[in-house]
């Protein structure tokens, strides 16, 4: 499957956000899926659209035919404003989905993010469950140690995947183990994973494959 990459300029609570929208080519001129929007990594300490992480999951979403959205975070990039420790970034986010995915085409939904990503995700997530668009979600990463990570609604249980390496020293596994114990939310642990994947990207993809695929 071919795909296709488009740069966008939207605009943002702060200004212009900088984007990338990935297309898959799909046969016999098929709709898509849905739109999935894809949250980076921590902006002071290096995070883009471009992580590699991020790209991993553009390309599972790619794969199993829906347009993927990777935008940058305020301050980040071409994208205006400043960091803003999360709350302005969930509008960044918000604003992201309003502009791509609008709630008045009907559009099935998919949120993603890593680290930091994850942790805006989840309030996102939380903000936008109640009109049952999100379809799948994906937390890789998910910054438990240093942020409130908001719970996943009950019923996105099972449409929501929560990735985790057994290794990973940015933040510990502990930490996102005591953020889903209360919730009785199942996270899947990557033996011998770090924070950032190394040498199992592959392996992180198929997971986002498998569970894109599923049925739930």
């Amino acid at each position: 499957m071919n795909a296709q990459t488009e740069r966008l300029t939207l605009s943002g609570p702060a200004g212009a956000i900088e984007a990338v929208r990935d297309c898959a080519t799909l046969a016999d001129g098929a709709a898509p899926r849905g739109v999935a929007i894809i949250a980076h990594p921590h902006p002071l300490f290096g995070g883009t659209m471009d992580n590699k992480v991020v790209q991993t999951l553009a390309r599972a979403f790619v794969q199993c035919g829906w347009t993927a959205v990777r935008f940058n975070f305020r301050g980040v990039g071409a994208t205006a404003g400043v960091y803003d420790e999360g709350r302005g970034e969930l509008q960044d986010l918000l604003a992201v989905v309003e502009q791509v995915a609008p709630a008045a085409e009907g559009q099935p939904l998919a949120l993603a993010g890593f680290s930091f990503g994850a942790f805006v995700t989840s309030h996102a997530l939380e903000a936008l469950w109640p009109t049952q668009r999100v379809q799948k979600a994906v937390l890789v990463g998910t910054a438990a140690s240093r942020f409130t990570v908001a719970p996943v609604p009950p019923d996105a249980h099972l449409r929501t995947l929560v990735v985790h390496g057994e290794q990973d020293d940015t933040v510990p596994l502990s930490a996102v183990m005591d953020w889903a114990r209360p919730q009785i939310l199942p996270v899947t642990v990557v033996p011998a994973g770090g924070h950032f994947f190394h040498g199992q990207l592959p392996l992180l993809k198929n997971l986002v494959v498998r569970h894109l695929q599923s049925g739930a």
